[in-house]
């Protein structure tokens, strides 16, 4: 089994992949220690056995423009399973997202697969076959690559095929080919990759009350972001995240200040890093609250706590009434939105998921819509008045 390491040979390979109507995808990279992914290998199978491919590039003088070229080959359907990290990693490279995309993963949930089904689970049950998993968490940076890496890099895309074909067999006879590309579109969307720093805040929000807190906390989180992305290093190599929590809800304005949290190592405060920490904080509290919109989670819900439970009542009977996952419906987050408000503004309002669930939850909601409980399962009943 050989690695592809020049560009000739690349470029051999996918002139004979873009001839398919699709081509399986996989990558191995390394992000322990760095920002950005390292990729470390590269996959790709077409449906023909013949096509089966391991990339290298870390070989010295390799181009990956080919590679490019295929993936912006549009007659030709990009098959991935939980394509976004392998989709980041051709975003940071080529500037590029893989269009037409299919992701297994997704569309194994829009057949019923359940939430975030493994690509194990669906080798076994689609493919008829077994992975070896004892190579998943080797070092692939390192080489030259084992037989038993290659061997496993590689049955990641021919077995993909298998997978590939038995899905969209299913969303062609249950009528949801429709639904997967609307996921897709969230998935090819660029915006999905661009690391905004202006936006690192949204991910610890939900840990906050206060708006004066939150204000805080995107000035310091941006900072640490754009720090991650200068020096390619992880987030919490800057700055851990429990300790952005504690400098948002304490707000220390001097050197002092900063040094008392406990969760900020002896003499960090009076760093280069401590001072420009302190110059963020200053900038959070100089935003004026009343412009902060609080997310969603940390609204907390109110006296709606038992709507939010017969909502997801309602989810869990509709999701295994129409063979799909609730993960892929609505959110946790989502019912509580709905809870609040009839117009909230949340993906299951909107197109297939308001026909299968929405629907369904306002009316349940606002008494249109019982649950009944019938030899032992959840039944929807409407209410009509007397």
């Amino acid at each position: 089994m050989n690695l592809i390491t020049t560009t000739e040979a690349l470029s051999d390979a996918c002139s004979r992949l873009s001839q398919h109507p699709f081509v399986t995808v996989d990558t191995e990279f390394l992000r322990e220690t760095t920002y950005y992914p390292k990729l470390c290998l590269i996959q790709m199978a077409g449906p023909d056995p013949t096509d089966a491919y391991l990339i290298d590039p870390l070989a010295e003088g390799i181009s990956l423009e080919p590679f490019m070229a295929l993936m912006s080959d549009e007659s030709v359907v990009k098959v991935f399973h939980s394509a976004r990290q392998d989709l980041e990693i051709v975003w940071n490279l080529g500037g590029i997202v893989p269009v037409p995309l299919f992701d297994t993963q997704v569309a194994a949930m829009v057949c019923g697969y359940g939430d975030s089904v493994s690509y194990e689970q669906l080798v076994n049950d689609l493919a008829k076959a077994k992975v070896d998993k004892s190579s998943r968490f080797t070092d692939w940076s390192r080489r030259p690559l084992t037989d038993a890496q290659l061997t496993y890099a590689l049955s990641d895309v021919t077995h993909l095929v298998k997978v590939y074909e038995a899905l969209m067999e299913q969303l062609q006879k249950n009528g949801r080919l429709d639904w997967l590309a609307e996921e897709m579109s969230v998935l090819t969307s660029p915006e999905t990759y661009q690391a905004d720093p202006g936006n690192a805040w949204r991910r610890l929000a939900g840990r906050l009350r206060k708006p004066k807190e939150v204000a805080i906390l995107m000035e310091v989180a941006a900072w640490r972001e754009r720090e991650a992305q200068s020096r390619d290093v992880p987030r919490g190599r800057i700055l851990k995240d429990d300790a952005m929590i504690d400098i948002a809800t304490s707000a220390p304005r001097s050197v002092e200040a900063l040094g008392r949290l406990r969760s900020i190592p002896n003499g960090f405060e009076r760093s280069r890093t401590g001072a420009d920490i302190l110059e963020a904080v200053e900038r959070g509290v100089a935003r004026d609250p009343a412009s902060i919109a609080m997310p969603e989670r940390s609204r907390g819900r109110g006296n709606t706590g038992a709507v939010v439970d017969l909502l997801k009542v309602l989810l869990k009977a509709v999701s295994e009434q129409e063979g799909v996952a609730p993960k892929i419906v609505a959110t946790v987050e989502e019912l509580e939105a709905i809870a609040e408000s009839d117009t909230a503004n949340v993906p299951s309002l909107h197109g297939w998921r308001r026909a299968l669930f929405g629907e369904k939850a306002l009316a349940l909601k606002n008494g249109r819509l019982g649950l009944v409980l019938e030899r032992g399962r959840v039944r929807l009943r409407p209410i009509t008045e007397a």
